[in-house]
Formats: structure tokens, C-alpha cells, sequence
């Protein structure tokens, strides 16, 4: 079953490559969305794709990139909205 999952992640997020390895990893899953830094230090992330698909692009989030140190996902489900064809990086 398709879902929309939003994430706020907390910890050494930033400056350490975790939007790119957030991209890749939804690529390699094929979820759509879109990925984002926060002025607050944190990483915000839109994901859409089958619900089983998300759970393990947020276990390879828990992990990040070999210089990021998660301490912290928020996540917050929804039913898709299908507005997506991609997953992108955002800069604002």
C-alpha cells in the first residue's frame, strides 16, 4: 500500500553528506519525495512509496552516511498524495 511519510532528523545531520545518501537511498528504492536541511541543524524528508519500502529507507536513514551520528527520526505518516515523480534535494 502506497503512504507519505514525513521526517525530522536530529543529530550530526548536516555537512555530512546525509542529503545525498537520503537521495541515493530513495532512488535505490524507488520513493519519491524530497530531502532538505533545516536552519535548526536538523533534516527534513518527504518520502512517498509502498509503506514496507519506507520502513527500510528509514532503517538505512538510522544508519546515514559514514560521518553522520542520528540520535533522532521523527516520523509522522500520511496517505500519499502521489505529487511526486521524483526525489530531489532541496536548498530552501
Amino acid at each position: 500500500m502506497k503512504k507519505r511519510v514525513h521526517l525530522f532528523i536530529s543529530g550530526r545531520v548536516q555537512g555530512v553528506f546525509f542529503r545525498l545518501f537520503t537521495k541515493e537511498k530513495a532512488d535505490l528504492y524507488g520513493i519519491t519525495g524530497w530531502v532538505k536541511n533545516l536552519p535548526d541543524g536538523r533534516v527534513e524528508a518527504v518520502g512517498e512509496g509502498d509503506e514496507e519500502v519506507l520502513k527500510e529507507w528509514i532503517k538505512d536513514l538510522w544508519q546515514g552516511p559514514p560521518l553522520a551520528k542520528v540520535e533522532n527520526i521523527e516520523e509522522i505518516w500520511e496517505e500519499a498524495k502521489n505529487e511526486f515523480a521524483d526525489f530531489m534535494i532541496r536548498y530552501f
